[in-house]
């Protein structure tokens, strides 16, 4: 397991409040959210999603801290934790989780306790992605027809 290093606490970016971003967001290193997403976010380090955030799309990062409001899917290779203030409406797959008492958590949560459960369970969600983006396709163009 990886371990944090003082250089890690550099912020790579930040979404500040009263900001809405519409897309999805790749950073390659430690992220803070603070406003409004509406897309899918991959952080190549600790993400950190505050308070007043508000986020709907999946999230993907090493070390993630949800102190907001997800409506989506969360990976978290290393460490989740969702703080009181945290709501979280969606599934969870991580190797350790912290729920602090009154968090909210609507959702499928898998514990991978090894590299083989982590790719696993990755491949698993990675399959299903795809076979709902395939579906949600075929919906589209059934219903534009």
């Amino acid at each position: 397991m990886a371990s944090l290093r003082v250089e890690d606490f550099s912020v790579n970016s930040i979404i500040g409040p009263g900001t809405t971003f519409v897309g999805n967001f790749d950073s390659a290193g430690f992220t803070r959210v603070d406003g409004n997403v509406l897309g899918d976010v991959r952080v190549n380090g600790p993400l950190i999603i505050g308070e007043r955030a508000r986020m709907k799309g999946n999230i993907s990062g090493t070390f993630v801290t949800i102190g907001g409001v997800v409506v989506g899917n969360i990976l978290a290779s290393e460490r989740l934790v969702v703080l009181a203030t945290g709501l979280v409406m969606g599934d969870i797959i991580t190797r350790r989780i912290q729920a602090d008492q009154g968090c909210l958590i609507h959702g499928r949560i898998v514990l991978c306790r090894t590299d083989d459960e982590w790719n696993h369970a990755l491949s698993e969600y990675r399959d299903v992605m795809r076979i709902r983006e395939s579906l949600s396709i075929a919906l589209k163009n059934h219903t534009s027809q």
